[in-house]
Formats: C-alpha cells, structure tokens, sequence
C-alpha cells in the first residue's frame, strides 16, 4: 500500500508546497518524530474520537495525549477514543494508523489543538508506515479547514 493516491491530488489541487520523507518502519508518533529529527511537538499524530453516534479526528503534537474532558467540553457530549475495529474502514487507502490528518478527505470534523498552531512546519503520517509529509502548518490549516480548540495535554 502506497500513499493515498487522494491525499496527493489534494494536495497539489490546492497548490500546496510539500515534502515527500520515506523513512525505515515506524508505528508511533514519536518514532516517527525521531526518525525524521523533528521535535514531537512538530509531528501532527492522528487520534481517533468517538461520540455517540460520530467519529472525530483528533490532531495534536506527537508528544502529546487527548484530554477526553476537554474534549468531551469540546464537543458537548461523552466521547470516548475509538479502537483500530471502530475506524479501520473509514480509511481503505491507509494502513491502519497512519491516517493523515485531513478528516475533510474521509467525511470527518476534524479538531486540532491549539498547541499544533505555534508550529512553522509540520509532518504527519502520509498512509503507511514509511511516508510522511512535511508542510507549512499554515498551508495546512487552510486546507484542512479544522476546529483549532485546547483538548490536549503534554504527554509524560
């Protein structure tokens, strides 16, 4: 499985400047960040959220942790993280976990947390488990068109 065919053209559709990293296997965001030499607070990890009847994507910085009251305050109602079973099938095109980070392109409301918007340049998981990309957070907050709110707290 290679990256997502969609996230490209999306990219490139809106006339985005971006970097390509293939890098040996990794299956964590902070790995992933160490891999690539970049703080975990420039890796934009995915995490699943699930409500009563919807799923949400959650980004925030590698080295950091979903706050679920925060987010449940967020969202208005109990939310819970989802399990790789509850969202596997919303991305056909990914291996499981290394969704990127455009809920827009899979029919998702996609929250991002504050502490992602201080970062010039962002990377995140491009569909498998050896591509990311690296972009301008600006760019990315104009295409990906996500609720910017603080749900997050620094990881131990």
């Amino acid at each position: 499985m290679g990256i997502p065919a969609k996230l490209i053209e999306f990219l490139n559709q809106n006339k985005v400047r971006y970097e390509i990293l293939h890098h040996p296997e990794a299956f964590t965001a902070q790995e992933l960040a160490a891999i690539e030499h970049v703080k975990g607070k420039q890796h934009a990890k995915v995490v699943m959220v699930k409500g009563k009847d919807t799923q949400m994507m959650a980004v925030l910085p590698a080295d950091h942790r979903v706050d679920l009251e925060k987010f449940d305050k967020l969202t208005g109602h109990t939310t819970m993280l989802a399990n790789e079973t509850d969202f596997k099938a919303l991305f056909p095109d990914c291996a499981v976990g290394t969704m990127p980070p455009f809920g827009n392109l899979y029919g998702l409301e996609t929250y991002v947390d504050q502490s992602l918007t201080d970062n010039d340049m962002i990377v995140f998981e491009a569909g498998t488990h050896s591509d990311a990309v690296k972009m301008r957070y600006g760019d990315f907050a104009r295409i990906a068109n996500p609720k910017v709110a603080d749900f997050a707290v620094k990881s131990r």
